[in-house]
């Protein structure tokens, strides 16, 4: 118990750090919530001119589609859906070999890089997230929910988004002990999920099978599926079908990196030895 308990506060501690890591960038964040909100602008009216030429597009009357633009921006950096995450850290740690250094620490790996995007996830939701949604609501007529219980149930999509987010981006930095530069691979996955989280456009405008395999996609559970929590598109046994699915995800890309992650360790004592 004393053990779980001493665990638990070192990366509640880990997670702070990060949080005020992030906060000491008041430029940077200032900036970035300025430029979200230029985006979000841009992103709104070109919504609005294509929801007037196809009323219910993907299933979304305009004020919801609208909605949904600035949601995409408020979750933005909170996803790291392109870039800004722990990853490049971590791929730069693997190739100078400091990464060494970190799996002989007395705490599992996985879960230190996981609390230090926790930390890092919630200042860049308070810090670039809440700013620019607010100027969305004051410029347009979002499609705000009135039930206290939706907004819980959006945070917890959320919540399990961020999960999926860092399995995802884990994966790819792991990816620096074989390829020894991981800027590819980030890339690759960068594209993807700006893709297929519904960044670009809402995964229920996809046609056909695309559509089927976006929303199958882990990507899904970053963007698509909280804003659809958000926008009452799912509720009841759907909701949890919606956290089912997120969780899944998570789940299984989580034991890809423990996997992963012990294979490294392995190749890295090898070589030490």
């Amino acid at each position: 118990m004393h053990v779980r308990t001493g665990r638990f506060r070192l990366y509640a501690a880990v997670a702070q750090s990060a949080f005020r890591r992030y906060a000491t960038y008041r430029i940077a964040t200032a900036a970035g919530v300025f430029t979200n909100t230029v985006f979000g602008l841009i992103l709104a009216y070109t919504y609005i001119a294509l929801w007037d030429e196809r009323p219910g597009l993907g299933g979304y009357d305009q004020a919801q589609a609208v909605t949904y633009v600035w949601l995409g921006q408020a979750l933005l950096t909170v996803m790291a859906l392109m870039g800004g995450g722990f990853e490049a850290e971590l791929i730069e740690r693997i190739r100078t070999g400091d990464i060494a250094v970190d799996l002989y620490r007395p705490a599992d790996l996985q879960a230190w890089w996981l609390a230090t995007d926790a930390g890092r996830g919630l200042f860049q939701l308070l810090g670039r997230g809440v700013a620019p949604m607010a100027v969305g609501a004051l410029v347009f007529d979002l499609a705000l929910p009135a039930d206290p219980l939706r907004w819980l149930a959006f945070a917890v999509a959320v919540a399990l988004g961020v999960l999926v987010s860092f399995a995802i981006r884990f994966l790819v930095a792991l990816s620096a002990f074989w390829l020894m530069d991981g800027a590819g691979v980030t890339q690759v996955a960068m594209l993807a999920g700006t893709f297929f989280s519904g960044m670009l456009l809402p995964l229920n405008v996809f046609p056909g099978v695309l559509g089927e395999i976006a929303r199958a996609l882990p990507w899904s559970a970053l963007l698509q599926l909280p804003a659809d929590v958000f926008l009452g598109a799912v509720g009841g046994a759907d909701l949890l079908g919606t956290y089912a699915f997120q969780l899944g995800w998570a789940v299984a890309l989580f034991t890809a990196g423990r996997v992963l992650q012990a294979v490294a360790t392995r190749r890295v004592v090898v070589q030490g030895g």
